[in-house]
């Protein structure tokens, strides 16, 4: 995924047929990026809270392994019934003040998957794409043939903003629960090979040979 999100070639497509991401479009979006971070400022308590009850979920399950080998056994779980029920509490509460902020998420991917058709026909009409392709359908193409970041450049222009507030009664597409989904799993995995990496550079340089 972090592959993906990396700048596209300038270059259209290939003999008439391109590739695209669209979940990867979404992602980059500048309407997306800016709607989430006002998300972020929004519901702060709502996010710390879910942090806070991660933290006691967590430490409640390593709790449940009674003899310190990292695993937990069908007879631990039986034997600590009273913290399971207490890990499905917090999970519950966790998905209770979760329930807004993927709310407000989805509202904002499905106002973007609105326009995202009329932006991909518009990057199709001027580069002269006959075939469009899921890149996942395509075993082998050049760089140039993806467009993904044509189709971003133009969901920017055609939608530089959206709204983070869904309108009162209002209940997200079934398409747009789905992408929601896919969109978060692309930024935890973005998130994840990040910190990585932050973990890998910030080892000690006395861990490296001194050569002596």
């Amino acid at each position: 995924a972090a592959a993906t999100l990396t700048a596209a070639p300038a270059a259209a497509q290939v003999n008439g047929i391109a590739t695209s991401v669209p979940e990867v479009v979404i992602v980059r979006s500048a309407a997306r990026q800016a709607a989430y971070s006002q998300i972020s400022q929004t519901y702060a308590a709502q996010l710390q809270q879910i942090q806070t009850l991660r933290t006691e979920t967590q430490t409640l399950q390593r709790s449940l392994d009674t003899n310190g080998d990292n695993q937990i056994t069908d007879a631990e779980v039986q034997a600590g019934q009273a913290i399971v029920q207490q890990v499905q509490q917090k999970e519950q509460q966790i998905a209770q003040v979760g329930q807004p902020i993927g709310l407000a998420q989805t509202y904002v991917i499905e106002q973007l998957l609105a326009d995202y058709q009329n932006a991909q026909q518009q990057v199709i009409q001027s580069k002269g794409i006959q075939i469009m392709l899921a890149n996942d359908a395509v075993q082998y193409a050049p760089e140039s043939a993806d467009v993904t970041g044509d189709i971003v450049a133009a969901l920017d222009q055609r939608l530089p903003t959206v709204q983070t507030a869904p309108p009162a009664n209002w209940r997200p597409r079934r398409e747009s629960l789905a992408l929601q989904q896919a969109v978060q799993q692309i930024l935890v995995g973005v998130a994840q090979q990040q910190a990585i990496q932050q973990a890998q550079q910030a080892q000690p340089a006395a861990a490296a040979p001194s050569g002596r």
